[in-house]
């Protein structure tokens, strides 16, 4: 509905990301913040969820090892976790939320998991990304 995404682009500008793309017809953003270390990250309005969605890093070969870290530090994730695209080759960051109950605090609240994430984690991310 285009009221979700309408409500979704006032909160994404009220907390300054960067709105690098936005396709009406899709009810869908591609956003940034820099500072965060955030870029390329979607934010779908598929209604009746929100999909927040960014790549993180591609595997090269099946690494159980990197595969049960990643897992042990999903539980240490505020909001939202790392997952798998459906080949298998591509690590996400992911989170959804209700369209109809969202509120800006907790959109603000995912990504800012994702930063926190990215600032903690991110050394680890990219030796992952290079194994």
């Amino acid at each position: 509905m285009k009221a979700y995404f309408e409500k979704v682009k006032n909160y994404l500008l009220n907390l300054e990301y960067n709105i690098v793309q936005e396709d009406e017809q899709e009810e869908l953003f591609v956003i940034e913040n820099p500072d965060g270390a955030i870029s390329n990250l979607i934010v779908d309005c598929e209604d009746p969820i929100l999909v927040i969605e960014g790549v993180l890093f591609k595997i090269k070969e099946d690494n159980s090892e990197v595969f049960k870290k990643l897992l042990q530090k999903n539980r240490e994730i505020v909001h939202g976790s790392f997952v798998l695209d459906y080949d298998g080759q591509t690590v996400l960051f992911r989170d959804t939320h209700e369209l109809e109950n969202l509120d800006e605090n907790e959109l603000e609240a995912s990504l800012n998991s994702l930063e926190l994430l990215l600032s903690e984690f991110g050394q680890e991310i990219i030796e992952y990304s290079e194994q």
